[in-house]
């Protein structure tokens, strides 16, 4: 889901304006991001916590040498997801219901009637856009495994000293 249709599915739920709704989304994402930039932990209830934390400089290994390499300490943002989220992704507890919300009642003015007037003119009508069949791609074939080498006798299984 993509940022307009997060803001069309809000705001069929609520029944509010789909510009009403984005500018609140907009609203709500750059005061998450000052606060938590300030070093404030900001928390919405039932969703999320979202966070700045720094980790400490430590030491760690290179895997390919095994030669200490110097870690410098960072600073890193953190969401993480709060247990009612948790239990609805997991499907421990049933999602909460969307649907359309009531449109708010309008008032509106009766129109004067109006004359009918006979058009003279038709439009010609449109002609649809032909899409070309394009072929789906097909996978590249799969290579074998490949094995790995046979095990070469030791020195003393050479001389026949060990049998493997």
């Amino acid at each position: 889901m993509n940022r307009r249709e997060l803001v069309n599915a809000v705001a069929g739920h609520t029944g509010q304006g789909s510009k009403e709704v984005d500018g609140t989304i907009r609203g709500l994402v750059d005061v998450i991001i000052a606060n938590v930039a300030k070093g404030e932990v900001v928390s919405i209830p039932g969703f999320a916590k979202f966070s700045k934390r720094q980790t400490k400089a430590r030491m760690g290994r290179n895997p390919q040498t095994g030669a200490p390499v110097k870690i410098p300490a960072r600073t890193k943002a953190r969401i993480a997801p709060l247990k009612i989220y948790k239990d609805v992704v997991l499907g421990v507890q049933k999602p909460p219901k969307i649907g359309v919300a009531p449109a708010a009642p309008v008032a509106k003015k009766a129109a004067p009637a109006k004359k009918a007037v006979k058009a003279t003119k038709k439009a010609a009508p449109k002609k649809a856009a032909t899409k070309k069949a394009v072929p789906a791609k097909k996978a590249a074939p799969r290579r074998p495994r490949r094995r790995p080498p046979k095990r070469q006798p030791s020195a003393v299984e050479r001389m026949g000293l060990i049998h493997s």
